[in-house]
């Protein structure tokens, strides 16, 4: 019996580092998840290990090679964004994976933002809200302004996606969807990297800017096969639905972030929707996606560890939770109010000694959160937008989508055939479409 052909795709995310290998019906024939521990950087801050990244790459490859029932015939990368490994002329990272959730001196983004026209009209003209460290250009300003010696030493700035590709190519790439995701580098009323990049010098040590669907051949292990340059987890998941769908429609995608992405909303960001964490993307194609965010994903897994303690039970038991009908309240038309919605969540103060139990303190949980994600949604989709494609970890709790339908107008249709980032990932380096929605 002849090996199937299959295309491997990581997904690396914030929580989970998964793999999942495709047949050429781009059904998942093989999957594997891991959770790798933090370690700290040099501020004792705690941050993703770059290391145990790159082990958990190649032995997925090792494993897939492995299998005599198995022929790799392509690889591809998505991975979250605002994280960028910086390499020294021999292609070794100079410093830990920073956390995109490390505080960001205030007074050097101040000084940017002085010299460059004031943080609103920064903000609008890079579609980015200023978001701290989770600006990935602030983050190589930073190195530039603090550690001037270090910064002189980075042969290459290389955003996630494109580092975990660089170890299998060689090759140093940009792609639109990391450049353009809340970066602050890239200027969307030019199409170009912003004044201030250029300025700076940092365009000097980015690497080329390449199609999102580039790919190389490779060989490793005395195997050789396609491998892509990688995409932003958020924009990869907008890839199987824009190239199939001809109706208007919005995605929700969850994970530790719930992005709300409309591709047909091309009005220009205001300074309510920035003040309001809206941003922009680019799409696989280089072109505008406007966006809203909420920290959910994070924020649920915290609240429902705190429910678990509270009512000593696991956590799985937490989310095992069915709905009960009789909580049957309908979240409002909230308006939020400027600054990370997030942290207006109502559940945060509430004393948890009010729940009679924990599927009384769950069922409230996900009402706040779900009240929160639709407020989200109305910054960026409006009724013209009737259909909304829900996917990732949300897609999957019963209780989310119970009240979601309650409090949006659009019809929800969950994505569940795999994650939406790595389907995206597979579909660009393969180059078609192989399912239906």
């Amino acid at each position: 019996m002849s090996p199937i052909a299959v295309t491997a795709i990581f997904d690396i995310g914030k929580t989970n580092k998964k793999l999942l290998v495709f047949d050429e019906q781009q059904q998942v024939v093989d999957q594997y998840a891991e959770r790798i521990g933090e370690l700290t950087d040099e501020d004792g801050f705690p941050c993703d290990d770059l290391m145990a990244i790159r082990r958990f790459i190649f032995t997925g490859l090792d494993r897939i090679l492995a299998n005599q029932n198995l022929k790799l015939k392509a690889v591809n990368f998505s991975a979250y964004g605002a994280s960028l490994v910086y390499l020294d002329e021999n292609g070794e990272p100079l410093t830990p994976l920073y956390n995109y959730l490390k505080p960001y001196p205030e007074e050097l983004a101040k000084g940017l933002f002085e010299k460059n026209g004031g943080q609103e009209s920064w903000s609008r003209e890079t579609a980015s809200p200023y978001l701290g460290s989770l600006n990935s250009g602030l983050q190589l300003y930073r190195l530039k302004m603090q550690q001037p010696e270090l910064f002189e030493r980075i042969n290459f700035a290389l955003h996630l996606p494109q580092y975990c590709s660089y170890l299998l190519t060689g090759l140093p790439s940009t792609d639109p969807t990391s450049i353009g995701c809340h970066t602050g580098l890239w200027n969307y009323e030019k199409m170009d990297y912003h004044e201030w990049v250029k300025r700076e010098g940092l365009t000097e040590k980015l690497a080329p800017l390449f199609p999102a669907n580039y790919k190389e051949r490779v060989r490793y292990r005395g195997e050789t096969f396609w491998c892509g340059i990688g995409m932003h987890d958020s924009s990869a998941a907008l890839v199987p639905y824009l190239l199939q769908t001809n109706e208007k429609f919005a995605l929700l995608s969850t994970g530790t972030w719930c992005i709300t992405l409309n591709p047909f909303n091309e009005d220009p960001l205001t300074s309510e929707e920035l003040a309001m964490d809206c941003l922009c993307y680019l799409n696989f194609e280089g072109r505008p996606v406007k966006a809203s965010r909420l920290f959910g994903g994070h924020e649920h897994e915290i609240q429902a560890k705190r429910i678990a303690e509270h009512f000593d039970i696991s956590v799985e038991q937490v989310l095992t939770v069915s709905v009960d009908e009789k909580f049957n309240a309908i979240p409002s038309s909230y308006t939020p109010a400027p600054g990370p919605m997030i942290e207006q969540l109502t559940f945060r103060n509430r004393t948890l000694d009010d729940f009679n139990s924990a599927s009384a303190a769950y069922h409230q949980l996900m009402f706040d959160l779900v009240t929160l994600q639709a407020a989200s949604i109305r910054l960026v989709v409006t009724n013209d937008i009737r259909l909304l494609y829900l996917e990732g970890g949300f897609a999957k709790n019963e209780l989310f989508l119970y009240f979601l339908k309650k409090a949006i107008p659009q019809t929800i249709q969950v994505f569940d055939y795999a994650q939406g980032a790595a389907q995206g990932a597979l579909v660009l380096v393969e180059g078609s479409v192989a399912f239906s929605l």
